[in-house]
């Protein structure tokens, strides 16, 4: 399996493009702000065929390049329902207004082909089985995707502004709650095994093994209780 991955724009998002091998079909996950010309480089160094884009959840610094990224190829991009409405309203969703120079740089709006996730669902793109896992607390419609392991490649979970290397998303914008933030934690990521490898929406890679001994926010959530509210972390 092939997995390429950089940070990109104002935020340091990770973009990340996914396929069974070079020169294959791949997807890519959560093109954010100004990850079109990283987008265009991985396809072009790698020789991939994307053939959909799917978002962990609808904050700008996430969705930010959809349009053009699916514009340019002709493909359709994925988004849970509760965070549709953030790819046309993205103020609405922050709760606060951007200056006049970053809304000059973004393309507000949905792609010619939007289709909603359905929590539980497998997602069949590229030769490749995403498992569909709705996560609200960072924001409502918040999902994660898992690949299941294989040949001896252990699982990966995309767990977007869940969880971090060693911290989790913050819960103070609108749409955020920090014990729905923990009932995620606990339902999504403490079931998967040790050694499943967590590639995040900012920071570095990590395993749930590591963040079970390490991360306070997902200790407190095996306890049955949160660690109180997230501080405002990388990203949106």
């Amino acid at each position: 399996m092939l997995i390429a991955g950089f940070p990109a724009g104002a935020w340091g998002t990770n973009c990340y493009v996914v396929a069974p091998a070079a020169g294959e079909e791949c997807v890519i996950i959560d093109p954010g702000h100004l990850a079109a010309q990283g987008v265009e480089d991985t396809l072009a160094k790698h020789r991939l065929k994307p053939v959909a884009v799917i978002l962990s959840h609808g904050h700008i610094d996430h969705v930010a390049s959809v349009v053009p990224v699916c514009g340019a190829r002709g493909i359709p991009a994925w988004i849970h329902p509760e965070d549709r409405f953030m790819l046309s309203d993205p103020e609405k969703a922050l709760g606060r207004a951007f200056g006049a120079q970053l809304l000059g740089e973004l393309t507000v709006g949905e792609p010619d082909d939007l289709r909603e996730l359905t929590d539980g669902a497998g997602l069949p793109l590229a030769g490749l089985e995403f498992s569909v896992a709705h996560a609200p607390g960072h924001t409502r419609g918040s999902v994660t995707f898992r690949l299941p392991e294989t040949a001896g490649i252990p699982s990966v979970l995309f767990s977007g502004d869940l969880l971090f290397a060693g911290s989790v998303g913050r819960t103070d914008l609108p749409g955020g709650s920090t014990a729905e933030l923990h009932e995620s934690l606990a339902r999504v990521c403490l079931p998967l095994d040790d050694s499943t490898v967590v590639l995040s929406g900012h920071g570095p890679q990590t395993t749930i093994g590591r963040e079970r001994a390490t991360n306070p926010y997902l200790g407190e959530a095996a306890r049955g209780h949160g660690a109180g509210d997230p501080a405002p972390r990388r990203g949106l």
